[in-house]
């Protein structure tokens, strides 16, 4: 099974460390508990919007790009779990006259 959690913490762990930021100053500067923050990188406890975009804006990292490498990662785990995900067809929207 894919942890949306657990590859989140992944992501947002090797953005602060490539920023050469430290839990501390993580939490400093986006006033968020560092235990809370060691927790979301362990991939142990889920991460609110909000505790994201102050994460984000911490390290001065766009959402987006954060959202959109955990994406890629959980591609890449489901292809290696062989987890086959079909695209669904376009549904045609009717409008109705009434």
């Amino acid at each position: 099974m894919v942890l949306f959690r657990r590859l989140l913490g992944d992501v947002l762990r090797r953005a602060r460390m490539q920023r050469g930021m430290t839990l501390r100053e993580l939490s400093a500067e986006a006033r968020v508990s560092l235990g809370y923050i060691s927790e979301i990188e362990r991939g142990q406890k889920e991460a609110s919007s909000e505790l994201l975009a102050s994460l984000c804006q911490a390290m001065d990292l766009p959402l987006s790009d954060v959202l959109r490498e955990v994406a890629d990662a959980v591609s890449i785990e489901e292809a290696a779990l062989g987890m086959v995900v079909s695209a669904r067809p376009a549904r045609d929207v009717v409008a109705s006259a009434a």
